[in-house]
């Protein structure tokens, strides 16, 4: 048990490490040397250092500072260790370590930018850690009142993207608005996962071989559990087996067509899985070896 937690330990704190170092290459390779933005904390640094030419390293901690006191009262003292730990990661990278410039093009900059550094962020907070302390503030804002983190943070990166417009040039403001939503998109897929999952309930007559029909074509792990129909408290009741599981949303098609080949008139409901851990996803049937599915 306390090698595994060493393990984890070592394992959270080297990705984190990686999720620095490629926060580092989007800034110092693509935005830093043309003055893009990113969202957040980050960007109010670069955008200091735009016009003062204060050392983006040292922004960055210190507009951190504020966020993190605010996270060590709403999130927990773990997170905001590794947070301080990342935060000061990457500004001695920043500060430090000098990419070479790899495009001119701000096309390329923007996209390539945001790819790097969402890369970056999402690593980090799938371990338990920020590298932008805006994040931090939309955790205490939807706690305090209730606003969704993503309104928060939208909101902020507007005010912060109206007064580069002003201050720099709209250009700028613009491509760095493109830099943000590239990041933001790239940071979800990462903290999400590359599948996306959809779970179904079935309730049919024919839940037994829809049920085969799932596991053997399919190869969807499944629940199962009693369900009863029927009209009223006096009217006759049908016992029958509720079906529920979890599918790839590339394969919710060819679930349909399977149920619609044994019952066409079968109750199906379907909703988004944000998150699964455990049980049987996906396993694939060895006919050759007559292998049966477990279930979930």
């Amino acid at each position: 048990m306390k090698h595994s937690k060493t393990y984890n330990t070592l394992s959270e704190y080297g990705q984190i490490a990686l999720g620095i170092i490629l926060a580092s290459i989007g800034l110092k390779a693509f935005l830093l040397p043309n003055g893009f933005l990113d969202g957040g904390v980050t960007g109010i640094a670069i955008l200091i250092n735009n016009q003062f030419g204060i050392n983006v390293s040292y922004s960055l901690i210190l507009f951190s500072i504020p966020f993190l006191i605010l996270g060590y009262y709403t999130v927990s003292k773990r997170i905001v260790i590794k947070s301080i730990i990342s935060i000061i990661g990457l500004a001695m990278i920043i500060h430090f370590e000098n990419f070479g410039i790899i495009t001119d093009d701000k096309l390329l900059i923007s996209i390539f930018g945001g790819l790097f550094v969402g890369s970056g962020i999402g690593i980090a907070i799938r371990n338990g850690s920020v590298l932008d302390g805006s994040e931090i503030l939309g955790v205490y804002v939807y706690d305090k009142f209730g606003v969704s983190i993503g309104k928060v943070i939208l909101l902020f990166n507007i005010i912060l993207f109206s007064v580069t417009a002003l201050v720099i040039s709209t250009e700028i403001a613009l491509y760095s608005i493109l830099t943000y939503i590239v990041t933001a998109k790239v940071t979800d897929l990462i903290i999400e996962g590359f599948e996306d999952f959809i779970g179904v309930t079935i309730v049919s007559k024919e839940y037994d071989t829809i049920r085969t029909a799932i596991m053997e074509e399919l190869g969807a792990g499944l629940t199962t559990y009693k369900g009863s129909r029927g009209y009223g408290n006096n009217g006759h009741q049908i016992d029958f087996d509720i079906i529920h599981t979890i599918v790839n949303r590339i394969d919710i098609r060819k679930m349909h067509r399977i149920v619609d080949e044994i019952d066409d008139t079968a109750f199906i409901v379907e909703f988004d899985v944000n998150s699964v851990k455990g049980g049987v996803l996906r396993h694939y049937l060895d006919k050759k070896k007559n292998k049966s599915l477990p279930k979930i």
